[in-house]
């Protein structure tokens, strides 16, 4: 499905740090074009990655996302 990404927050893990071993996930809120709004997790890396910005245009399912 067609999402349009309104907000992407980075996690901040203040003085101490990223636990070991996990990635950073963001927080990704994606709206359809009905304006229903949901909030995914994604690691960070990927949406580097794949060039992921607010703004964005993106197809989202439970086996893919990529931008538009």
């Amino acid at each position: 499905m067609e999402y349009f990404v309104k907000r992407i927050d980075e996690p901040d893990f203040g003085c101490e740090g990223r636990p070991e071993g996990k990635p950073a996930m963001d927080k990704v809120w994606l709206e359809d074009e009905n304006q229903h709004t949901i909030v995914i997790e994604i690691e960070d890396e990927k949406l580097y990655a794949l060039d992921i910005n607010e703004k964005d245009r993106v197809w989202y399912s439970e086996n893919e996302f990529r931008k538009i």
